[in-house]
């Protein structure tokens, strides 16, 4: 049985002076790309240039709304209430989907960025409210959400498309949840620890949680964080490491 597998990358996530990631030499490798929308990273113009270099590179498009708190890169978590997480979304969703509108496409998924996406995995009520606004927006559009999670339940009461996502550098706890980042073992920093787990995740339908738990997944996409510093490398070896595999990477549902 043949085995389909999108790679998402969060990118245009610098701001005016601030450069963010290497966006342009992680595209080539990725199928999928979640454009920042200015809340936790972004501005128009690079929402513009972004957009632009993954419809030269074939990459689906998707917007990757926030928290609004760009000191925090949007990775603090604030206390919102489900109408407040709904307004915030459809405005940075409708924010993208005009920048790619006036480049002749359109968006093919949402992508919760940081705090916002594990908050609303944990929480029915918030993932709910992002689902509805997504649909409100654009009801074909795709949602990427942590595998297992609040987000399926959410995404399939909305009538969403689901994608249930992955993540490669990131250890896992019994509960599925990911290691919060503040926990030490958090990050996977090993490129080949890295491309291990994604074997895994993809060929068992599982990952083994940091107290060695085997957690059983359903693997759709793979994140693959544009603002750490191997990025580059860890996107080439999965990359490499997924083709020897004969794994197709493909974006979910693409639009054609």
């Amino acid at each position: 049985m043949s085995i389909t597998l999108d790679l998402n990358c969060d990118m245009g996530e610098s701001y005016g002076a601030w450069t963010m990631g290497n966006d342009a030499a992680i595209l080539p490798f990725v199928s999928s790309a979640n454009i920042a929308c200015g809340y936790h990273g972004g501005d128009p113009a690079t929402m513009r240039r972004t957009v632009a270099a993954a419809l030269e590179h074939g990459v689906a498009l998707g917007a990757h709304p926030s928290l609004p708190d760009l000191v925090g890169f949007g990775r603090r978590p604030m206390q919102i209430s489900p109408q407040e997480a709904y307004d915030m979304v459809v405005v940075q969703v409708g924010a993208l989907a005009g920048v790619a509108a006036s480049q002749g496409a359109r968006l093919h998924h949402v992508k919760a960025h940081g705090a916002l996406y594990n908050m609303a995995a944990k929480d029915g009520a918030l993932a709910r409210a992002i689902c509805t606004a997504v649909r409100d927006v654009d009801a074909e559009l795709v949602l990427y959400g942590l595998a297992g999670s609040q987000w399926v339940d959410a995404a399939q009461g909305a009538g969403l498309q689901l994608a249930q996502e992955v993540f490669a550098d990131r250890s896992y706890q019994d509960d599925g949840s990911l290691t919060p980042r503040t926990q030490a073992g958090a990050m996977i920093t090993d490129v080949d620890q890295a491309v291990a787990q994604v074997l895994h995740m993809v060929q068992q339908r599982a990952v083994t949680s940091l107290n060695g738990k085997r957690v059983p997944l359903e693997p759709d996409t793979l994140c693959l964080h544009g603002d750490q510093p191997d990025a580059l490398a860890f996107a080439t070896a999965i990359r490499a490491a997924l083709e020897q595999a004969g794994i197709t990477v493909r974006a979910p549902g693409k639009r054609r």
